[in-house]
């Protein structure tokens, strides 16, 4: 499945059907553990086509790799916006090539650990301010 260059999706259930089911599924656990944890302040909106978090800021974003412009060649990213603030002690992200952007890249549902990214959202959430 191709993206149409300049292709912008309307709604979370337009980049739902599009994804590959083994996408969905990473997406689907990664948005629940975000959208439970998340304060009533803070909301999930597309842009660039992939979900993102705001606060005041942007906070984290889950990047699909059937989504072009990510750079992710395959999997799904959980990225924080600010990962170059936190303080991440069990060294639980990657730092790749952008200075603040700190991410983890997922190929199944179960590589997930809830624990690590409650852990770090909470994180997030506190310097977001």
């Amino acid at each position: 499945m191709s993206l149409e260059s300049g292709k912008k999706f309307q709604s979370m259930v337009e980049l739902w059907e599009y994804l590959p089911r083994h996408e969905r599924e990473i997406v689907d656990v990664l948005r629940q553990i975000i959208l439970e944890n998340l304060p009533n302040t803070c909301c999930e909106k597309l842009a660039y086509n992939i979900p993102v978090y705001y606060g005041k800021k942007r906070i984290c974003m889950i990047w699909p790799s059937s989504v072009p412009c990510g750079g992710v060649k395959s999997g799904v990213m959980l990225g924080f916006s600010q990962g170059h603030k936190l303080k991440d002690l069990d060294n639980y992200l990657m730092h790749g090539t952008n200075k603040r952007v700190f991410y983890r890249i997922y190929h199944t549902a179960e590589e997930i650990n809830e624990r690590a990214i409650v852990k770090l959202l909470k994180e997030a959430i506190k310097t977001d301010g």
